[in-house]
């Protein structure tokens, strides 16, 4: 992905930094001996930045763009996210858009949403603060009840005017007549070939442009905004989660090491270790839906 504005290359800048001169790399735990440790880094934690992944959402049934689900009909996911494709074939490309947007619509927040939000709701009645840096495109957070969420790679619950360039939040299902029942991902699915004119279609009065998903494409650039709250965050926290993340799509996956730099706390809950382990004070592996819960339960030391 690439990276826009003077915001971004300042993002950019500090995390090339981080890279070349990484805090010094501290020895990994890859059990639950570290739990105790990491929970009294926690209740001593004032401003707590989590970073999710797709794992996370993985957990409540929604399939990554990677894995067994890289591909839809005979088309490789990461092929069809792009401005070219959308460009190209905007039938083709909502088809995949409606078929993702329908199974995420389906789904509910898995225990590591639920965790997260809760702990979020429960810290800022002690005047901490908890923020959700994620690279998911559902509202699962959201739906969980997370109040404070930077969205890095945007919604599929949002649709954006290629015409006007306005952004609405958009949950209809279908999202338009023509869309219904359509969106199949079996590898034999002919196109649907939907007139470009029956695609979803902007509402604002005297538009009516071609609606697309507000998610950044592959090869787009992020929201200068978002990465300018993130960048801030990512500058104030005093613990870090980076959690269901790969770690290999950047600029996120340089955003806990760039904690780390600071010689700030990250912890990192996966199924297993990643390239930017190394980076990390704790590890904590298996599912998330098991090892968050209990890492951000209420501590003793915490007032009732």
């Amino acid at each position: 992905l690439l990276l826009p504005s003077t915001a971004a290359i300042r993002l950019l800048v500090s995390l090339a930094i981080s890279k070349l001169n990484p805090a010094p790399l501290l020895q990994v735990e890859v059990s639950q001996q570290n739990m105790s440790e990491f929970r009294s880094v926690f209740s001593k934690a004032k401003h707590i930045a989590i970073i999710t992944g797709a794992g996370v959402s993985a957990e409540s049934g929604v399939p990554t763009f990677r894995g067994e689900h890289e591909k839809w009909r005979k088309w490789v996911s990461q092929d069809l996210a792009t401005p070219e494709a959308f460009s190209r074939n905007p039938s083709r490309v909502w088809e995949f858009y409606h078929y993702r947007r329908e199974l995420v619509l389906d789904k509910k927040p898995s225990a590591v949403h639920v965790a997260i939000a809760e702990c979020e709701a429960r810290l800022k009645k002690q005047g901490r603060t908890v923020v959700v840096i994620t690279q998911c495109i559902d509202d699962l957070h959201r739906q969980a009840g997370s109040k404070h969420v930077l969205k890095v790679h945007g919604s599929l619950m949002e649709t954006r005017c290629m015409s006007c360039g306005q952004v609405t939040v958009n949950k209809r299902s279908p999202i338009c007549a023509a869309l219904k029942g359509k969106g199949a991902p079996g590898l034999n699915v002919a196109d649907a070939q939907i007139p470009v004119d029956k695609l979803p279609r902007c509402e604002e009065r005297d538009c009516h442009g071609l609606l697309r998903p507000n998610v950044v494409f592959f090869g787009e650039t992020l929201d200068s905004h978002i990465l300018t709250k993130v960048e801030k965050e990512i500058e104030i926290c005093d613990l870090c989660l980076v959690v269901g993340t790969s770690s290999i799509v950047y600029p996120a996956a340089m955003f806990g090491p760039r904690v780390a730099s600071r010689g700030v706390p990250v912890a990192e809950f996966n199924m297993s270790t990643t390239p930017k382990t190394e980076y990390f004070t704790y590890h904590f592996q298996g599912p998330c839906g098991t090892t968050l819960p209990l890492a951000l339960a209420q501590h003793e030391s915490e007032a009732f």
